[in-house]
């Protein structure tokens, strides 16, 4: 266990827990404690964290839960969740610049409110820092198509600012530095009527109500599609390598184990039907994959993140 009362915290002007619960902070409440929380005040203290840790203290940067399944015996080491601090939401000319811990959905408004055209961010749950990290998109648009640079914390307690061109980015993935945390984001969108944007994410937001069980407990789409690109929303838009789809011919639509489902409204969205652990979860999950692969020969790989340790026999 970490020793909370350790001198190397001292400086640190945000609020440090231990033995925090994770359950309540995760989209499908599920989750074992983190042998500590840190909520940085602002970029300072994140700073301060990493100049004046422990190098053995392990770190994992939480957004706001919404594509993460915490396993039952929680985290070891340090979770990092940023907040007010890293929120802010601000227009310079053609640019959006917006904070880690700004929500997709907040940023996508704002920005329409300028007349910026951000609107596949509007349907995306979670922050924008998860979104950089997973470069999210929706409707054939991904955060790399807008993204200016990124800046962020390297383990060593410098702050780096990367330009859209240093960064690899792939289909659910962005080769950010490993144990980096995300702090702000720049965006250029291209310009549009604010009227015309709204209406868009405000069919946007009908569209994804009518397929997807929005009122459950659920962390977005759980496998990541073997097709290799997202749904366009397009009239030409095919299915047959998208993972709801395999998911579905496998007849696992509505499939359960425990407390987890497969949702019958979508099913490749995974939900906590009934007090599912995450072992009930992560079960179903992998029960799910193998199925498929028995049934089409593809291999389906998790979306939704996946940390932590199991609970004890």
């Amino acid at each position: 266990m970490v020793d909370l009362a350790a001198d190397w915290k001292a400086g640190l002007r945000g609020a440090i827990t231990a033995n925090k619960p994770l359950d309540a902070l995760t989209w499908l409440r599920v989750g074992g404690p983190a042998d500590l929380l840190f909520q940085p005040a602002d970029l300072a203290d994140l700073v301060q964290f990493f100049a004046s840790k422990p190098d053995d203290l392990s770190v994992f940067p939480m957004g706001v839960g919404s594509n993460l399944i915490v396993r039952d015996g929680g985290i070891r080491g340090c979770v990092i969740r940023l907040g007010r601090g890293f929120n802010a939401i601000t227009i310079k000319g053609q640019r959006v610049i917006a904070g880690a811990a700004a929500l997709d959905a907040h940023v996508a408004r704002k920005a329409a409110d300028a007349g910026l055209d951000l609107t596949f961010l509007r349907t995306i749950p979670g922050s924008i820092g998860g979104a950089v990290a997973m470069n999210a998109g929706c409707y054939g648009a991904y955060v790399v198509d807008h993204l200016e640079w990124v800046e962020l914390v390297l383990p060593d307690a410098r702050v780096v600012t990367l330009p859209r061109s240093a960064i690899t980015f792939g289909y659910r993935h962005a080769n950010l530095p490993q144990g980096a945390v995300v702090t702000r984001v720049c965006f250029a969108p291209r310009s549009d009527a604010p009227e015309a944007l709204h209406e868009k994410m405000d069919q946007q937001i009908a569209a994804r109500d009518a397929s997807q069980p929005t009122k459950e407990r659920t962390a977005g789409s759980t496998f990541r599609n073997p097709a290799g690109f997202s749904s366009t929303g397009a009239a030409d838009d095919t299915h047959e390598l998208k993972a709801w789809f395999l998911i579905d011919k496998a007849g696992l639509r509505g499939a359960r184990h425990g407390g987890a489902q497969m949702s019958s409204k979508h099913p490749n969205f995974l939900i906590n039907a009934d007090q599912a652990t995450a072992a009930d979860l992560e079960t179903l999950g992998e029960m799910v994959r193998k199925k498929v692969f028995q049934d089409s020969g593809l291999q389906l790989e998790w979306e939704v993140i996946r940390v932590g340790d199991p609970a004890k026999a």
